[in-house]
């Protein structure tokens, strides 16, 4: 019943930190459209030279992409030019929007035009380490490379003695890093799925603070959904985090994370455009909340990605429910 969608290629894996949890989310894709009676193509990404990965795409004869490639490459707009550049439909945010999302000084620099709340925070790079720059903001702070995803490289800092092995740490993975004021309070994370907010979920971190290993890590992290939240607290970070995503031009899905502080004041962290993609990623828990299951989510992004795009609006796929 979905012979006219043809192929379906899910672009996972890559060179960045993030690979092995994007393997894990391709191959959960797979499964998924599999049973539903796609004919799925996998496609690991083994290089980042734009020409071999065209080749590579080309060559694989699909005819719509599924990125599942979270972090450097496959998160930053890179792929997304060249599939662009081969008129090639895929799934999510273009190009632009991508980068925009991944480089969190734009993204930041965007919400403060747009009056979308986040962190005060300032710019450092290598060759300027003035910390005389950012004490207003205070302490703790959070230092973050500029481009990162799952808190890879980010330290929470407590004592100003602590700053330079985050910087250290930071300037590992970039050449430039956020120094960021510490939201007290209740972190939380919001599902877009075309246009709509899906319900908040509640972050409850075990460890100091939501970092890769607590993310990734069974039994690290307590998930709590519904949100131990008022209902204006929801309604407002659920308009926020809407708000972020079109800010930055995405479409089809995003996860934005925020931070609620004492007085119920929420404040967008960041927006993550290809966010962990497994049935038990935040996404696909607050999916399922509303009712959408692992699979249905899946055909559902197929059909925004051909919905978007002019020659394949005659075949969207039906569901078999």
């Amino acid at each position: 019943m979905y012979s006219n969608v043809g192929k379906v290629g899910v672009i996972l894996g890559g060179l960045s930190s993030e690979r092995e949890v994007s393997l894990k989310s391709g191959h959960a894709i797979i499964e998924a459209l599999q049973k539903e009676g796609l004919i799925v193509k996998e496609i690991d990404l083994n290089t980042e030279k734009p020409k071999e990965v065209e080749h590579l795409i080309k060559g694989s004869g699909i005819d719509i992409a599924f990125i599942a490639m979270h972090g450097r490459f496959g998160e930053d707009g890179k792929l997304q030019h060249i599939l662009e550049s081969i008129n090639m439909v895929y799934i999510g945010s273009d190009s632009l929007a991508s980068a925009l999302a991944m480089d969190k000084i734009s993204s930041k620099r965007i919400f403060k035009e747009k009056n979308i709340p986040t962190p005060k925070y300032k710019i450092l790079n290598k060759f300027d380490r003035d910390v005389s720059n950012f004490k207003s903001l205070g302490m703790p702070l959070v230092i973050k490379p500029k481009s990162q995803g799952s808190s890879i490289g980010v330290s929470f800092v407590n004592d100003i003695n602590d700053l330079e092995d985050a910087f250290k740490t930071a300037f590992s993975y970039d050449d430039s890093v956020i120094v960021e004021e510490c939201i007290d309070g209740v972190e939380l994370t919001v599902g877009i799925l075309d246009d709509h907010a899906l319900e908040p979920i509640q972050i409850v971190s075990k460890s100091s603070f939501f970092d890769f290993k607590a993310k990734y890590t069974k039994g690290m992290t307590d998930y709590v959904l519904p949100a131990d939240i008022n209902e204006r607290t929801r309604m407002l970070t659920q308009s926020l985090a809407l708000k972020a995503h079109k800010a930055l031009g995405c479409r089809h899905f995003s996860r934005v994370d925020l931070m609620v502080d004492r007085d119920n004041n929420p404040y967008v962290l960041e927006v993550n455009t290809i966010p962990g993609f497994t049935s038990t990623s935040l996404l696909p828990k607050a999916a399922l909340y509303e009712g959408i299951t692992f699979s249905q989510l899946c055909i559902r992004l197929i059909n925004l990605a051909l919905r978007d795009t002019v020659i394949h609006k005659d075949y969207l796929l039906s569901s078999k429910q």
